[in-house]
């Protein structure tokens, strides 16, 4: 009977102990899966805001090619450290964000998921990647010249330090977003010019009032989930006819901006007066939507807003390159 009884615990324990490897296995399979190229190369563009990261550093290369004047073997070579220290720029301003609101991200649906506040990554690491790329962003942009590492860095610094900490304060927060957000611009002119005068002020001025109507298009219909994080994004702090008319006011203001280099007051950056007319255009599209907000002021019509003012300052870029070189 002892004997049975004694077969039988080491029985169980033969079994205890498989069950404990294959635990331990899966845990290590899992730790092993976790730790994949794969899911930190994913961390790292969602940290960096990778597709948003593109659309900037796209801004600054637009700005480039609208200040080059002899494009020859060192553009190519300039054009791609814009393109890399730019991308550090934007990522490293997106990465120190995410580690400043990690605890306001956690309660979003929208944020909820990135690296910091869901545990895939420690602050610490993101802090070190946000440092890193600082580093490295400035440095790559001083080889093009010092003002174009100047104007990154104050970007950097705008971002984090001050418009970061004001959106659970005040909606003038767009306000301040606004100039780090309009500097990537006019900073591919100073890239390429080593200048900052009328024309980089310029570029500078149609990206900063173009800010206003498309992120208090994304307050709109992303209102109740910032509410959740106390944001206070739109100027009257509701979704209502106020907010909604002081977008189409500030898109009136973008179309009289985009328009101005057709004058032949902004120095050596201007347009023909049939690019002029499509500039114009693509104005009366994008107003066409803030107006349509106005009248039905719904989350879908934000939306729709929102999408529309990515394409414009897109296709604004776009049609002033191609003015420039079909001129």
């Amino acid at each position: 009977m002892f004997f049975v009884k004694s077969l039988s615990i080491k029985y169980i324990c033969t079994i205890q102990n498989k069950g404990l490897k294959n635990t331990n296995q899966h845990a290590l399979n899992a730790s092993t899966n976790t730790f994949s190229f794969k899911s930190i190369t994913t961390d790292f563009l969602e940290i960096t805001k990778a597709r948003l990261a593109v659309s900037v550093v796209f801004s600054s290369l637009a700005g480039f090619m609208l200040g080059l004047v002899d494009f020859q073997t060192s553009g190519w070579l300039i054009l791609l450290k814009l393109a890399i220290g730019g991308y550090c720029m934007v990522g490293a301003s997106n990465a120190f964000n995410q580690v400043i609101e990690k605890d306001l991200d956690a309660l979003m649906d929208r944020t909820k998921n990135r690296p910091v506040p869901a545990g895939r990554m420690t602050p610490n690491t993101a802090l070190i990647i946000a440092s890193l790329l600082t580093i490295l962003g400035v440095a790559i942009l001083y080889t093009i010249n010092p003002k174009t590492a100047m104007f990154g860095a104050i970007s950097i610094f705008l971002y984090t330090s001050i418009y970061t900490p004001l959106k659970t304060m005040t909606p003038l927060s767009v306000f301040v977003g606004a100039f780090p957000g309009a500097i990537p611009f006019m900073l591919g002119w100073v890239a390429a010019t080593g200048n900052f005068g009328i024309e980089a002020g310029t570029l500078f001025l149609i990206q900063f009032f173009w800010q206003f109507p498309h992120f208090w298009a994304i307050g709109w219909f992303l209102y109740e989930d910032y509410e959740k994080a106390g944001f206070f994004m739109l100027p009257s702090g509701k979704k209502d006819k106020s907010t909604a008319l002081q977008i189409i006011l500030y898109t009136v203001w973008l179309i009289i901006a985009s328009l101005l280099p057709v004058l032949g007051y902004t120095g050596s950056f201007y347009i023909s007066p049939i690019s002029a007319v499509v500039v114009f255009l693509l104005g009366l599209w994008m107003l066409f939507y803030a107006v349509r907000l106005y009248q039905s002021r719904t989350a879908k019509a934000a939306r729709t807003l929102m999408l529309v003012s990515v394409s414009y300052i897109t296709l604004l870029q776009i049609v002033y390159i191609i003015d420039k070189f079909l001129r």
